[in-house]
């Protein structure tokens, strides 16, 4: 008998929203898939992408992605007992909700599953990301800011992206949040660029991939906009997923996630390597 077969299996999934570009995917997705492989060498590592909207633009390109539902299924069906996911979200707000809300359907049919936590979650994490960020973007002059710019939404969530911002104003640094969809607006962000007498803006994006949203809202309409009210605009179209910190960030989450697992589920795949059997 396969001594492999009896282990209670154990995996890793990591949740993006997932993206149509390849060029940021490539710099994003791909690398911290890698990365959290390697970590976690003793999981089965896969991925799903949660948006259903992009899975279905992909499928028509020949490219199919599971989302959370169908990935739990697969590893229902194929045994798996112990279940890790950490999703690469920004926020807490509707992606997260659903996630859980998948999640708990599922959650009878293993022994244990982990859900991990979104970028922008506890006071210490808008500290952290606002370090990392700003160090990203060293040598600023007295006139010169940074803008980063979010999606945006009507959740509760919202009140993520004004913490940020008032995290920025704490700590005295020179680093503006906007959204393309909610709450602070350009506008906002136009009037506190004024009061602090800015004239250059770094624009990028706080997304963890660059897709869509920075290459149309941000490199075009709120350049446009910054431009013609006579900022000097630099464009810096680097999702945060490119950002070796953030990355490590969620690894370090999933991490913690990993804490008190079975030994059995971690030592399986050593076992299996080594052509382990047993026998009744």
């Amino acid at each position: 008998m396969n001594f492999y077969k009896n282990m209670k299996k154990g995996a890793i999934v990591v949740a993006h929203f997932g993206t149509t570009h390849q060029d940021t995917k490539e710099k994003t997705i791909d690398i911290i898939n890698k990365k959290m492989s390697k970590e976690f060498e003793k999981l089965d590592f896969f991925q799903v992408y949660t948006s259903r909207i992009i899975n279905r633009i992909l499928a028509k390109r020949g490219i199919e992605n599971l989302n959370t539902s169908q990935m739990l299924e697969a590893l229902k069906n194929q045994g798996y007992k112990h279940v890790i996911i950490q999703p690469t979200y920004i926020i807490n707000g509707t992606e997260m909700e659903a996630l859980k809300r998948e999640v708990e359907q599922y959650s009878h049919h293993f022994e244990d599953i982990r859900v991990g936590t979104p970028l922008l979650t506890s006071t210490e994490d808008y500290f952290e990301v606002i370090k990392v960020i700003f160090e990203e973007n060293v040598d600023l002059t007295s006139d010169e800011a940074i803008v980063l710019v979010g999606h945006g939404t009507e959740h509760p969530a919202m009140s993520s992206y004004p913490m940020l911002d008032y995290v920025a104003r704490d700590l005295n640094l020179p680093l503006y949040i906007g959204t393309v969809e909610g709450y602070p607006s350009i506008e906002n962000v136009k009037k506190l660029l004024e009061k602090d007498k800015k004239k250059k803006v770094i624009l990028q994006p706080l997304m963890f991939v660059a897709g869509d949203h920075a290459k149309n809202d941000i490199a075009e309409d709120w350049k446009n906009e910054l431009e013609n009210e006579g900022y000097e605009v630099t464009l810096n179209l680097k999702g945060l997923g490119e950002i070796e910190k953030v990355q490590d960030i969620f690894i370090e989450r999933a991490k913690k996630l990993e804490d008190n697992l079975p030994e059995d589920i971690l030592k399986k795949k050593a076992d299996y390597a080594k052509g382990k059997k047993c026998s009744h």
